[in-house]
């Protein structure tokens, strides 16, 4: 009788996903609220008032910006009013900001400010708009006190606004599109760039030209504030062309897996091929790292976020709701690449597990339309529920559904990519105002872990085999990707450069030249730690 040579095959794909660790499951709700008075508006700044209410200050009240200089960030679309919102009582407030000194008024229209509420006090540091003083746009090199319970008082009442502002000038805050957080009394001023005059697409010496300069680094200072004179004070940072060269981006405050406290630097625009960065970057009081090996797909650009915290099993979520992505899912699941980074719906998690491992899932709802962009979680302040009035403390949360903060406002657009045609009718700011709400009862309703199979969704067949290996695989972008046999010892044997169209492909692998036994074929290398065997008698 004829001795066959029997060949078993294990997938390893590279994408950097570990396998599941305990942590305590939750599902997402969301629906929609109106209150009246409402503003449309994205890209703002708020603080919350001792009952409650939102105070809305600074951002844009039209859509996407446009693509010729003259159209782009029109002074005219700035938000000029301040904003108390009352979600509890569905009441609006508003008094205009012309009444204030003109550094005050140029600064507080401008859009994509960072900013910080610390007790009743809003730091409000930057942002970009137009100035009639330099008639022109530029980055405000400001930083704004805001008595926030005060103000907003004066606002209901009709009183004047001017007493409750103070502000100081130092280059350190002209920063647009960055986020500032705050921890043991040194903020983080985290990213972001310096922009001068007319936006335009094609480049800085076309047209009217701009000065345009990223950050590289987070600043870290402590602010002194006697209620009268501000300053800043033990002024460091961290410097990183390479990672930190981001703006327009998510940061979220995390709990990491020894217990430090610190920030995640997410996703992020432009890397040097003009493409979002897909490795986060996490920020501690000693220093900053990139975790490459982590990949997160969905949600590129600012928008609503939520941290959450499991305490039990010592796990770190953090939620994103909507806005622009260079990645979506088809029907299948597969992963598909657009580096027009587009409009989504998506609302994703993505948890750091006790072992320092990340996973991605896209969650089993959406946002309702094409929204998120430049929208704002707004949580419920409770002291059993959130820790530092920032992070869920999901352990804590009854299972019963629970309301636990708002969305609101961001850009809605009428189509996935509108960019190389917006003429300003494609998008609007919006006023819609989302309740959030954490339900334990009912969970792991179709959510879709993002692993290698994501990305690559690779099968072969016939396994084991005695002849040709038919191995099919999705390609998801048009990077270069390798595909290697190894043997059990980790030895590579064969490697093939996979075609870098996006696609499926079907390759034939002859398997005669190699003796019986077990090997691994792979993607892009034997780093993973998510690995799938398959093995038949």
């Amino acid at each position: 009788m004829k001795k066959t040579n029997i060949i078993l095959i294990a997938l390893l794909i590279g994408a950097g996903v570990s396998t599941a660790l305990g942590q305590e499951e939750f599902n997402i709700e969301i629906e929609p609220v109106t209150i009246a008075g409402a503003p449309s508006i994205h890209s703002y700044s708020w603080g919350k008032t001792n009952d409650d209410k939102w105070l809305i200050i600074g951002g844009r009240i039209d859509g996407l910006h446009q693509r010729q200089p003259f159209a782009a960030f029109l002074e005219s679309s700035n938000n000029k009013d301040v904003f108390v919102i009352d979600p509890v009582n569905n009441q609006t407030w508003s008094a205009s900001l012309s009444s204030l000194s003109s550094g005050l008024f140029e600064q507080l229209q401008s859009t994509n400010q960072q900013f910080y509420q610390r007790g009743n006090t809003l730091y409000v540091m930057g942002g970009y708009g137009y100035s009639t003083t330099l008639a022109d746009h530029e980055t405000f090199a400001n930083l704004t006190a805001i008595n926030v319970d005060s103000l907003a008082n004066a606002v209901i009442n009709g009183n004047s606004i001017t007493p409750f502002f103070r502000q100081i000038t130092d280059s350190t805050f002209a920063v647009t599109g960055g986020q500032l957080g705050y921890l043991d009394s040194t903020f983080y001023l985290a990213g972001g760039q310096y922009f001068e005059g007319r936006y335009n697409p094609m480049g800085p010496n076309q047209g009217p030209g701009f000065i345009q300069q990223y950050t590289d680094e987070v600043r870290m200072f402590k602010i002194i504030d006697d209620g009268t004179t501000l300053s800043i004070t033990n002024f460091t940072t961290f410097h990183d062309v390479a990672n930190l060269h981001r703006r327009d981006y998510n940061m979220s405050p995390q709990i990491f897996p020894n217990g430090d406290k610190g920030f995640t630097v997410w996703a992020g625009v432009f890397d040097p091929n003009d493409l979002p960065y897909l490795n986060p970057v996490d920020v501690l009081p000693t220093g900053h790292t990139l975790n490459s090996s982590f990949t997160q797909y969905l949600s590129q650009y600012h928008s609503a976020k939520m941290p959450v915290y499991d305490n039990t099993n010592n796990a770190m979520h953090t939620v994103f709701y909507g806005g622009l992505s260079q990645y979506t899912l088809d029907a299948a699941n597969n992963l598909i690449q657009d580096d027009n980074v587009p409009f989504v719906k998506t609302i994703s998690r993505v948890t750091r597990l006790s072992d320092g491992s990340m996973q991605e899932v896209k969650l089993n709802i959406e946002m309702p339309a094409l929204l998120g962009t430049g929208a704002e979680f707004i949580p419920i302040y409770d002291t059993n529920y959130y820790i530092d009035e920032e992070i869920l403390r999901i352990n804590n949360i009854p299972f019963n559904k629970t309301l636990v903060g708002y969305i609101y406002g961001g850009i809605e657009s009428t189509l996935d990519n509108i960019f190389f045609i917006n003429d300003g009718t494609q998008s609007s700011a919006s006023n819609q105002i989302f309740k959030v709400f954490i339900n334990k009862s009912t969970v792991g309703l179709h959510e879709v872990p993002l692993t290698g199979e994501n990305v690559f969704n690779m099968s072969v067949y016939p396994n084991p085999t005695t002849d040709v290996l038919r191995i099919e695989l999705f390609i998801p972008d048009n990077t270069p990707h390798t595909l290697t046999l190894y043997n059990m010892k980790g030895q590579e044997l064969k490697t093939i450069a996979l075609d870098t169209q996006i696609g499926l492909k079907k390759i034939d692998l002859n398997m005669k030249e190699f003796s019986k036994g077990e090997y691994i074929l792979s993607i892009n290398g034997l780093t993973s730690s998510s690995q799938k065997t398959i093995i038949k008698e």
